[in-house]
């Protein structure tokens, strides 16, 4: 079992989770292919020790268990499970700041990916 990074974090991308995780298993992508891999934070199920720090961390309520993703989001444990097989184009990134998004935005942000409240 791992956690899953899901689109809730897509062009967020808060990166407290980074910190956080005792394996360095959160990647960032770094290669052009921006359409398969896009603009998030992904988790390597590999490296992944389900140990479950990163999922608190996460203010925008990203992160899943495997076995607890949304429907709506099902196809985002397949999007970090293909990370491994690209892995030349990941880095664990540096973790960077950024401000704490209100309750309202975590619901807009929801809402847009289709996740009902």
């Amino acid at each position: 079992m791992a956690w899953v990074i899901t689109r809730l974090c897509r062009d967020c991308v808060d990166q407290a989770c980074v910190d956080v995780c005792p394996v360095e298993c959160i990647f960032a992508h770094t290669g052009s292919d921006t359409a398969k891999f896009p603009n998030q934070l992904y988790i390597d199920p590999d490296l992944c020790i389900d140990c479950g720090a990163c999922e608190p961390e996460c203010p925008w309520e990203a992160i899943y268990e495997d076995v607890s993703v949304p429907d709506v989001f099902k196809e985002d444990v397949a999007l970090n499970t293909a990370i491994t097989a690209h892995k030349d184009a990941f880095e664990v990134p540096q973790h960077t700041d950024k401000d704490q998004p209100s309750p309202e935005q975590v619901a807009s942000n929801k809402q847009k990916w289709g996740l009902a409240s």
